[in-house]
């Protein structure tokens, strides 16, 4: 897969195969989406073991890259069926940052755009991307955010408190 390297400003620079981005260290732009259900719980998912860095640990309900060519909204959708087998409308929340070095030789550097939406339907785990999944009420996950954070991605504790506070401020979320 071709990820869309980008400067700061996210304008697109080309095309780069996703582990040599990874590999070097270059900026490209990522995705992540968090889902809630109408109870206002938060939709986390624990990566496949086996996945290129963060193995086992929790985040946001799908991250990844869009392809070269492809716009961001529809790589979300592309990614929500094949990590979680559906579909949801989101909006766009925020956008952020982040470098971060793995101990394997590879580094995140990417501009991530962060989704919301709301789902209350079947979820269909694609296991070769998810290992588990469950919703979680905010303040839970603020206080084991707090107590083990070792358990989670680095890019979904960058994330989480801005759309905590985004979640907060919208009351459509928590029917």
């Amino acid at each position: 897969m071709q990820v869309i390297l980008v400067d700061e400003q996210d304008n697109a620079l080309g095309p780069c195969e996703k582990m040599e981005a990874h590999q070097k260290g270059l900026l490209h732009r990522a995705f992540s989406v968090f889902i809630f259900n109408r109870n206002g719980t938060m939709l986390l998912q624990r990566r496949a073991v086996h996945k290129y860095h963060s193995g086992g640990l929790w985040t946001n309900a799908c991250c990844s890259h869009p392809a070269y060519g492809e716009t961001t909204l529809d790589a979300v959708h592309r990614r929500l069926q094949e990590e979680l087998g559906f579909y949801t409308p989101v909006e766009k929340v925020f956008e952020f940052r982040y470098k971060t070095m793995f101990g394997n030789g590879l580094t995140e550097n990417e501009l991530d755009h962060v989704f919301a939406g709301q789902y209350a339907g079947e979820i269909k785990p694609n296991t070769a991307e998810v290992m588990d999944y469950c919703y979680k009420p905010i303040a839970e996950i603020s206080h084991s955010l707090e107590a083990c954070p070792q358990l989670y991605t680095v890019w979904f504790q960058l994330a989480f408190p801005k759309i905590r506070d985004w979640w907060q401020q919208q009351p459509q979320y928590r029917e």
